[in-house]
Order: C-alpha cells, then sequence, then structure tokens
C-alpha cells in the first residue's frame, strides 16, 4: 500500500502551501525507525541480570515496547488517515506504559539510573515524534 501524507516544504504541518509525499513502506516512516530502536534498546535492559528473571515484567516491557512498532505499522495499512491515527495512538499510549514499567525495573534495581535515562528519553523521542506525524496526517484532508 502506499499513503499519500500531507507536508508542507519545512515540514511543518498545514493545509497551507501542502503537497503530498509517498510513504511506499512503513519501514519508511521515522517514527517507526524510532520505535525499533526503542524495542531494541528494550529487549538488551531486559536480558541484564536480575531483569532477565523477572519475567513478568520482563514480558509486559517487551511486549509495550514492540506494541508501539507494531501499531504504527498496523495502522499504516488501515485504509485511511483517521484510521492510521487511532494506531498512532495506541502508539503513543505504548510509549507512557514503557515509561511507567522503565520506573518498576529501576525501583527494583534492574537498570541503573543512566539506563534508566537512556530508555526513558528515547521513549519520550519516540512519542513526540508518533504525535508529530498525528499532526501531519490531521492537517490532510485526502480521506
Amino acid at each position: 500500500m502506499v499513503r499519500l501524507i500531507c507536508i508542507t516544504k519545512n515540514e511543518e504541518p498545514s493545509t497551507k502551501n501542502a503537497k503530498n509525499m509517498k510513504i511506499e513502506r512503513f519501514e519508511d516512516i521515522e517514527a517507526w525507525q524510532l520505535a525499533r530502536g526503542l524495542t531494541g534498546k528494550v529487549y538488551a535492559l531486559t536480558s541484564k541480570p536480575g531483569f532477565v528473571r523477572d519475567y513478568g515484567l520482563k514480558d509486559q516491557i517487551q511486549r509495550a515496547s514492540g506494541s508501539v512498532m507494531h501499531n504504527i505499522a498496523e495502522g499504516f495499512d488501515g485504509g485511511s488517515n483517521a484510521e492510521f491515527v487511532k494506531f498512532l495512538r495506541y502508539a503513543q499510549r505504548s510509549c507512557s506504559e514503557v515509561k511507567s514499567e522503565l520506573y518498576v525495573a529501576l525501583d527494583q534495581k534492574y537498570l541503573s539510573a543512566s539506563e534508566f535515562n537512556v530508555a526513558y528519553e528515547m521513549t519520550g523521542k519516540t512519542r513526540a515524534k508518533i504525535g508529530t506525524f498525528i499532526k501531519y496526517l490531521l492537517s490532510c484532508n485526502h480521506d
């Protein structure tokens, strides 16, 4: 599926001077790329001693981080910008879940403060990029 994404010349969301850009694969979406990096980071952190034995938390944070990238991919094939936005919002919620689970991991001393901060910032950056993409889609009128 090829999605037409509305952007302006300077990539700010707007309907004024907007043009269409084709995104042919969900892998080309920057928010998905960040989500993939976040998922990789979460998997690396959950392989650490202590964390690896907390099966419930390990499974939950891995699923939440994967859900971010999976919802972006699934929404890409949703058939409309409105449907895509719905899935992008699910992806944002999963980012919030990852952040919350990172606190549990920190409190249980599975992560150092430095590891927590890096992962928390990655999650925030991913969530923010998804939010920017939602604004782009909402500024378009191709549905």
